[in-house]
């Protein structure tokens, strides 16, 4: 079982910048991938950002260039630093973890971003 705790959210005018941190704890083994999902009100949850244990990153394009994320794998942590955030980028962020190859299946709770003036 893997426990996954978001903190960080809150609310942010647009372009503005917020730092999402996530830890890790339980049965962690081998290499993982550790990423970041967002589900905007109304909508599905959705790909922003993902790491692999070896450092490498991908992004949803929306995000790309304006957040970046990183991990410290001695912590079991993930971060992601967002910058020039947009209303759309309002959405509840889940932390995940999952093997290379395997669909995400451990979430936490969430936090909540909000991008308002």
């Amino acid at each position: 079982q893997v426990q996954l705790v978001e903190s960080g959210g809150g609310l942010v005018q647009p372009g503005g910048s917020l730092r999402l941190s996530c830890v890790a704890s339980g049965s962690i083994f081998g290499a993982y991938f550790m990423g970041w999902y967002r589900q905007p009100p109304g909508k599905q949850r959705e790909l922003v950002a993902v790491i692999t244990s070896g450092g490498s990153r991908d992004y949803a394009d929306s995000v790309k260039g304006r957040f970046t994320i990183s991990r410290d794998n001695a912590k079991n942590m993930v971060y992601l630093q967002m910058n020039s955030v947009k209303p759309e980028d309002t959405a509840v962020y889940y932390c995940t973890l999952f093997s290379p190859g395997a669909t995400p299946s451990n979430w936490g709770q969430g936090t909540q971003v909000t991008v308002s003036s």
